[in-house]
């Protein structure tokens, strides 16, 4: 391989960042209020953390075969690997819809604010931009991880700053927060009710091994993944956690949504500042760094199942490889399976209980996926 067909470590940060990181996922955290800090501080520590460590040591001691399927596979054999990797590969055809639900709430409430909460209209967008998502994945790898990069720095980065340099200058001019912030009492740590908000953090914070399974794109993955985490982690955290103090400051907590919180945010801070106008620019913006947070999460456990595949786990079918190295069969039944798990969002009478529902569906299964790889570890 050529040296200028490696990723360079900011794509590789920007990747690994975006795939966490996510706007969408601050209206959940936020809804816990004076709590955050604790919890956000006990899930870096508990969590996220621990899982970039194990990664990247993983990651530096098998170059050849990385990824969840080929770690537990090297720890347990083929068939605990094929029961890992498929554990995340579900787990994801479960949570594109919540992710989309978010980009298509934040592309209503700019365009048909009446619409922002039909479900009929966000299940047909939803499956819209899956397609259209996957269609750029069908181009290879490194195109999708370069182009993520790129919509990092505006849907992610800009926003995230933006959200919190705002409320920051909204907290200044005298304004009360909607939270005082405590540390929760050992009592009330001691009813497991009260440990929801890490289950909802947690859930926030899945994702920092998804890139190590494109090891053989990255230069010296050894050296490289290590540092590449260590800095997504240190900005995963920052960010999250000031946006999620963010909302929770400007917003009551219970007149949250789910799907549309930071559009509610913006919405409030935008005319608190006279300067509405930057709506559907911020809109816009969102809208790119949802798409660019899809881009990796359908790529990486397709990458995974196609190693399974040559194990003969899939049949062979499935195997196949475009011009460009894609997963091309596997992407596109996968798209049509998310389509149909989309549905949810029509069937179920209330978007937040559908979105909620999904969300904590999600998380049972990743977290089955984390219990082997850090059995693997």
């Amino acid at each position: 391989m050529k040296k200028n067909n490696y990723l360079s470590m900011f794509s590789l940060v920007m990747l690994i960042t975006v795939s966490v990181d996510s706007i969408r996922n601050l209206p959940i955290t936020a809804r816990f209020g004076s709590t955050l800090i604790f919890f956000f501080i006990v899930a870096a520590v508990t969590f996220l953390l621990p899982t970039g460590l194990i990664a990247a040591e993983l990651t530096a001691s098998h170059t050849e075969s990385s990824g969840i399927y080929g770690w537990v596979k090297k720890a347990f054999g083929k068939n605990t690997g094929f029961i890992a990797i498929w554990l995340q590969w579900v787990n994801t055809l479960v949570w594109y819809p919540t992710t989309l639900a978010f980009i298509a709430s934040a592309l209503l409430a700019n365009l048909t604010p009446e619409l922002a909460n039909n479900r009929g209209v966000i299940t047909s967008l939803i499956i819209i931009i899956f397609w259209a998502v996957t269609l750029l994945n069908l181009r290879g790898f490194k195109t999708s991880a370069r182009f993520a990069g790129l919509l990092a720095i505006f849907g992610l980065i800009i926003p995230l700053a933006l959200v919190i340099i705002l409320t920051a200058v909204w907290l200044q001019q005298n304004n009360m927060p909607h939270i005082h912030l405590q540390l929760p009492t050992i009592s009330s740590l001691s009813t497991i009710q009260n440990w929801v908000p890490m289950v909802a953090i947690v859930t926030s914070l899945l994702g920092m091994e998804l890139a190590s399974v494109h090891v053989k794109s990255i230069k010296q993955p050894e050296k490289t993944m290590p540092k590449a985490i260590l800095l997504s982690a240190v900005i995963i955290i920052t960010t999250m956690l000031l946006g999620s103090l963010a909302i929770a400051a400007t917003l009551p907590g219970k007149k949250i949504s789910l799907a549309a919180g930071v559009m509610q945010e913006f919405h409030y801070l935008l005319h608190y500042f006279h300067v509405p106008w930057l709506e559907p620019i911020l809109s816009l913006l969102i809208i790119v760094g949802g798409l660019a947070s899809m881009i990796n999460w359908i790529i990486s456990p397709a990458e995974g199942l196609i190693q399974s595949a040559k194990d003969q786990y899939l049949p062979k079918f499935f195997a196949h490889r475009n011009k460009h190295g894609a997963a091309s069969r596997l992407l596109i039944t996968q798209a049509i399976v998310v389509s149909i798990t989309s549905l949810a969002f029509k069937l179920l009478p209330d978007l937040n209980a559908s979105y909620w529902l999904l969300t904590a569906l999600s998380t049972e299964l990743y977290i089955c996926m984390y219990i082997l790889m850090f059995c693997a570890a």
